[in-house]
């Protein structure tokens, strides 16, 4: 798939507009109508969770999802757990990527990156799977130099940097705000130096978006629950239009000096 549009791409996450309508048990508001306008208001490609326990993304999400992307020409990308289930729906739907994530049923969001490093033996075989099914894969991981090095290990395509604990410490106004940011340069910067292609997300809002934008290794953020939040305020589409712009402002700015 060529199609994306921007050097870099924004991936909107639409988890949480089902997770609206599964509040009522209704039929809306439609994950796939909300991926419509995500794509219209300069959305490179669409994430979509489909969590082991169905909270928010359904089966039946899924495949709207993939025939709109395909239909578009966008990427879906499916984030999952490393299950022989979720392997399964992957190779069934064969979206244009596949993130692995960890997953734990008792959590409100995910908590933290996959960690590779300590299960390399149950991952590498997923990994390896979804390739051959020419799913483009990638490992949510936290920036730690172990855990990149066992990303380009099992041989996944991309890693997703965990930019949670940044984006918290900027909203938290704490000192180590500055330490998390460097992190990320470097852990994207070795990802880069190793072959691996470098996105990142999780937390980024309006305020923290520009320096993560920033880092040049970074081909790709994906940000959902900001930008649906906003939306009961703005709307959708403003409000995804506007993060575009800081992102694409971003690239402007000089490397490494937009750290918080």
């Amino acid at each position: 798939m060529t199609t994306w549009l921007h050097n870099l791409r924004l991936g909107v996450n639409i988890d949480h507009v089902a997770t609206i309508r599964n509040a009522r048990g209704e039929a809306y508001p439609d994950p796939a109508r909300a991926a419509e306008v995500a794509m219209m208001a300069g959305a490179d490609g669409i994430t979509a969770h489909l969590r082991e326990d169905r909270r928010h993304i359904s089966d039946a999400d899924i495949e709207s999802l993939v025939a709109l992307t395909r239909q578009r020409g966008r990427p879906l990308n499916l984030e999952m757990a490393v299950t022989q289930e979720m392997e399964a729906i992957a190779l069934a739907h064969r979206p244009h990527a596949a993130c692995l994530v960890p997953e734990r049923r008792e959590e409100v969001t995910t908590e933290g990156g996959l960690d590779v490093a300590g299960q390399h033996n149950r991952i590498a075989p997923v990994v390896a799977s979804l390739r051959e099914a020419g799913i483009r894969v990638s490992l949510f991981i936290e920036a730690d130099p172990a855990q990149i090095a066992a990303a380009h290990a099992v041989n996944a395509h991309v890693i997703e940097l965990h930019t949670g604990a940044y984006c918290m410490a900027v909203r938290e106004r704490r000192a180590d705000a500055g330490d998390l940011y460097r992190t990320l340069c470097e852990g994207a910067r070795m990802a880069a130096g190793l072959g691996l292609e470098v996105h990142a997300g999780h937390g980024i809002d309006y305020e923290t978006v520009a320096a993560v934008a920033a880092i040049p290794e970074v081909a790709e953020l994906n940000i959902g629950h900001f930008l649906i939040g906003e939306a009961i305020f703005t709307g959708l589409e403003p409000a995804i239009r506007r993060m575009r712009l800081l992102m694409d402002a971003a690239r402007a700015t000089p490397a490494r000096e937009a750290a918080a």
